[in-house]
């Protein structure tokens, strides 16, 4: 029987866009609970493969009394999915998805979305890695443009590139990132572009890199991206703000949380450089500056066309861990009862080293679960 499938560019749009959508995961139960599609308007069952083998007979009143209802049906790589998908057509439901690639192709995903235009003319994008979390940036002027934070599915960034006639002269980490694999310095490698990283995060790295330290500025066509020393998530951890209206936080301020200090073993050690960077650097910065994260928690924190961007001002309003009075409970807050730490955490911060080498599927393996970069 054959079978539809869609791909999960196809299904991050329809997240997006808030549509609403019923999601059969069959992947084991423990893999299911620890990482899982979520959206504003997303209904997800969890029925585990090897449950399905006999048929959908018993599981038929927990599925949409609908049978045209459209369901998605999504495993970890992209083929177990394609054999539940046509049981649930044999069992009646006319609308069955298999999702193309698994979770493994919704980790990878990056959906490009317009932040805004630039005082400087110019325009920043934001590329939204539902599946992992991760936000990525091009700023782009006068048919230049600058990379921050790049995840390692680097061809994405250059045809983008490419289909707006931009070309990439710089490339930018705010840290040196320990819950996936950047691809920063491969992507400036490609495409001939200066690659920067903060050297207090350098430290121990195996290959050139052009430091980019406090008050330095970087001139992308006619717009300024400009260096703030922001101290807390790493010793070495970078902000930079762009054109005066836009603040690239990094993993240091999200928009319902705060950075952790714990991922290089230091929380004790780096926890008073956040509450300085959270309470004193930025108290000092213009309140409308848009602040852009390097990560998101939840699809709660996403906007109505997918971004992920507030108000510093909103933030400091409403975002619990910039409202944390005492210094004693904030420094409890940041160093105990912390969510796991990312899966494979140490050898992604090796590899961003090029300490290690490992292949592009080891890759995928490392990055594998839900970002855990937050205090909470």
């Amino acid at each position: 029987m054959s079978v539809k499938v869609i791909t999960v560019k196809e299904l991050s749009s329809k997240i997006i866009n808030g549509e609403k959508l019923f999601i059969l995961d069959v992947r084991n139960k423990g893999e299911f609970d620890d990482w899982k599609i979520e959206g504003k308007n997303v209904e997800i069952m969890n029925i585990p493969y090897f449950e399905a083998l006999d048929g959908m007979e018993g599981y038929l009143d927990r599925l949409p009394k609908d049978k045209n209802t459209a369901i998605y049906v999504i495993c970890a790589k992209g083929g177990s999915s394609v054999f539940v998908a046509e049981q649930l057509s044999e069992a009646g439901f006319s609308r069955v998805y298999s999702v193309k690639g698994g979770m493994k192709a919704w980790s990878e995903h990056l959906e490009p979305i317009k932040i805004g235009e630039l005082q400087g003319r110019g325009t920043i994008y934001q590329f939204v890695r539902l599946g992992k979390g991760c936000l990525s940036y091009l700023v782009e002027s006068n048919g230049e443009g600058a990379i921050i934070d790049a995840n390692r599915m680097i061809d994405t960034y250059i045809d983008f590139a490419s289909q707006h006639n931009i070309t990439i002269k710089h490339v930018i980490d705010t840290h040196l990132h320990a819950d996936h694999i950047s691809g920063g310095r491969k992507l400036a490698e490609k495409v001939g572009a200066t690659y920067y990283l903060p050297p207090k995060d350098a430290e121990e790295v195996m290959f050139d890199y052009t430091p980019i330290q406090d008050g330095d500025r970087i001139q992308v066509g006619n717009v300024t991206i400009e260096a703030l020393y922001s101290p807390g998530h790493t010793i070495g951890s970078t902000s930079f703000i762009v054109d005066e209206q836009y603040l690239l936080t990094g993993d240091i301020l999200f928009i319902d949380s705060i950075g952790r200090p714990d991922l290089a073993g230091k929380a004790q050690d780096w926890v008073s450089d956040l509450r300085q960077t959270l309470y004193g650097r930025y108290k000092q910065l213009v309140d409308d500056l848009i602040v852009l994260p390097a990560h998101f928690m939840t699809v709660k924190e996403m906007n109505e066309d997918g971004s992920v961007a507030e108000k510093l001002s909103v933030l400091y309003r409403q975002n619990h861990g910039l409202n944390i009075s005492n210094e004693e409970e904030f420094r409890k807050t940041v160093t105990e009862n912390l969510p796991p730490q990312p899966n494979a955490y140490q050898e992604i911060r090796q590899t961003n080293m090029g300490k290690i080498q490992p292949d592009e599927e080891q890759q995928r393996e490392m990055e594998i679960g839900p970002n855990r970069c937050a205090v909470r």
